[in-house]
Parts: structure tokens; sequence; C-alpha cells
């Protein structure tokens, strides 16, 4: 009996402990708004595995082919044009990684690994020529009024002669979001170079997330009716957010480029952590929690178990991203490479 006693007593201790850390971890991270440092002031890198790997070094290298661009902004505007997808096509014709028209890649299309031709299709010559293209409309409209690289940015959307007649970002609706959009995504490719701001919603995505402890796995899931209330892991982060207004994509992949990327040093409440097997590309990653402080997260885990608290620091510990609402507004919803 006394055994028995026991075994009660430390279920429950663990449990408290657990309410606890949920609590202070929550109350840790509305604290932290008041004394954060500010975000990223510049892209001086790549943040980890961010960029397939297949690609990392050639963003690295021609992101800094002009001081007009970097490797985080080449790596933003391409996967707000593809997705990563060398096989992109739209229905404007616009081909490739880096969604070239045919009469654009004709004039600035390059040979980038001089192998002879230039090929749309091909990410090593794509890459180096949207880099070419970006430096060389910074150029034609480095005379235009406001910010030279939204001008840049504006320019590669709607050509130099709508920025120059227009004296900055035209006011088109699309391209106000294109620019919008890379400069935002922008912030979730940089390595951070200061403190990563606090999220300011993270003490809801985390209650909601406590709510549901002990729901079993869905593969799938979403919470619905339907599926009585069950999740996986991407539908439970999901749906975690969508009770604080941000609405994340459906995949984990995706999410890992809603906001920037604190360190495992750095980790606040509310953060997202994400696992692979391949800690080199974030186009890979399998699995995402919710942390709530102290090594620990709240996460769907796997078929036959249920949301639960679990240690983050395993082998494949990829990252984690802090969601910023601009950050998922700005994910585009073309499908990711295969």
């Amino acid at each position: 009996m006394r055994k028995a006693w026991l075994v009660v007593a430390v279920s429950l201790g663990t449990a408290l402990a657990f309410v606890a850390l949920l609590v202070i971890g929550t109350f840790s991270a509305a604290a932290g708004l008041f004394g954060a440092n500010a975000g990223t002031k510049g892209a001086v890198g790549l943040a980890k595995g961010a960029v397939p790997a297949r690609y990392q070094p050639l963003v690295q290298k021609w992101g800094n082919l002009c001081p007009a661009i970097n490797p985080a902004l080449l790596a933003a505007q391409l996967y707000q044009e593809s997705g990563w997808n060398p096989q992109a096509q739209s229905q404007a014709a616009a081909q490739g990684i880096a969604q070239f028209i045919p009469g654009t890649w004709a004039v600035h299309g390059v040979d980038g690994d001089k192998d002879g031709d230039r090929d749309v299709w091909d990410p090593s010559d794509a890459i180096p020529s949207a880099a070419s293209y970006n430096c060389s409309l910074a150029k034609y409209v480095k005379k235009a009024p406001g910010d030279p690289t939204n001008n840049m940015l504006a320019a590669y959307n709607a050509g130099p002669y709508a920025v120059i007649k227009y004296g900055g970002v035209p006011p088109y609706k699309e391209t106000q979001n294109y620019v919008k959009v890379i400069r935002t995504l922008e912030k979730s490719f940089a390595r951070p170079i200061g403190r990563v701001d606090p999220s300011r919603q993270a003490a809801g995505a985390i209650a909601f997330a406590q709510q549901k402890l002990g729901t079993k796995y869905l593969w799938g899931g979403n919470g619905t009716p339907e599926q009585d209330g069950r999740f996986d892991c991407s539908g439970l982060t999901q749906a975690a957010f969508r009770t604080v207004d941000i609405e994340l994509p459906r995949v984990a992949n995706d999410q890992y480029n809603a906001g920037p990327h604190p360190s495992r040093a750095e980790l606040l409440p509310g953060d997202l952590v994400f696992f692979s097997d391949d800690l080199t590309n974030s186009r890979a990653i399998r699995h995402v929690g919710l942390y709530v402080g102290g090594g620990y997260m709240i996460n769907a885990p796997r078929p036959g178990a249920v949301i639960r608290f679990d240690k983050i620091d395993t082998p494949d510990y990829f990252g984690a991203t802090r969601v910023t609402e601009d950050g998922a507004k700005s994910l585009p919803t073309l499908p990711p490479e295969a």
C-alpha cells in the first residue's frame, strides 16, 4: 500500500511540476516582451538548414554578388517565387526556380555553372541569373526615391520602368505585397545577429495545447468533430496558433519559415521546435512541437500515442522558429518541391 501511495504521489508531483513549468514558462514569455532587444537588423548569413542543402552553396555564393542583395534575401525571393521547385511554371509562363518569363531569360539568363548553356530549368543557371538580374535592376532604379532594396524587388516583379515612373514601389497591390512578403521572409531565412523578439501570442498557443494533453494522435488530424478532436503534430501547432489569430501552413516544414530562428540557448515558451532526419534541409522536417520551457515541448508524437510532454534534446532536433503574424502571412501558397 505504501508503494502504491508513493507511485501516486510521484505521478501527482510530476503532473504538478509540468503545470508549474507551463505557468512559469508562459509568464516568462510575457515578461520577455518588455526586456527584449531588437531582432534581426540585417542578414549576415543563412539560418540553419533554411535553404535545401543542394541549393545552399549557390544561394550563399550568388547572394553576395553585389551590395544590393544578400543570401537571405535571395533565398526568400526564390522561396516566394517557386517554393524551391525547379520545375515550377506559372500561368503567365514564368519558368523554373526563379520564375523567369522567356523574354527576360533571353536577355538576363546567365551560364552560372559554365557548362556552355543557359537553362532556365537548371538551378545552377537560374539562381545565379536571379542574383545577376537583381543586381542589374538595383542599378537601373538606384536614383528612385525610397528604400533601394524595396525598389529592386519591385522592379523584379513589375519592371524597372514602373519603379522609375512612380518614384519607388509602384501602386500595384501585387507588387507591394511581393515586396512586403520577401522582406518579411528574409528574416526567416537570415541567421539572427541579435536576440529575437519574444512572441506576443505564446501564452495563448500554450494554453490551447495544454488543454489537448491526453488526446489521441491522428495522422492528418485537424481537431475537427468528425475526427473526435484529434490531431497530428502540425495540426496541433496550427490549431494552437489559430486561437491567437495566426494562420500557419498545414505542413511542419512550411511552419519552419513562419518567423526568425532562435538558437537552442535562446528558446522561449511558445516557440515551435522541429525535428528531422536530415539536419541540413528544412524541407525534410518531419515533426514539430510547441516548446513550453525547461527542455520540454507539448506535441502529438505518433500513431498510437497521445498528445503529451516530451524532451526536445534528441539527436534529430533541427531547430526552432519564433512565429510572427507577418511571418505566417508571408508564406507562399505555392506547393513546395517534392
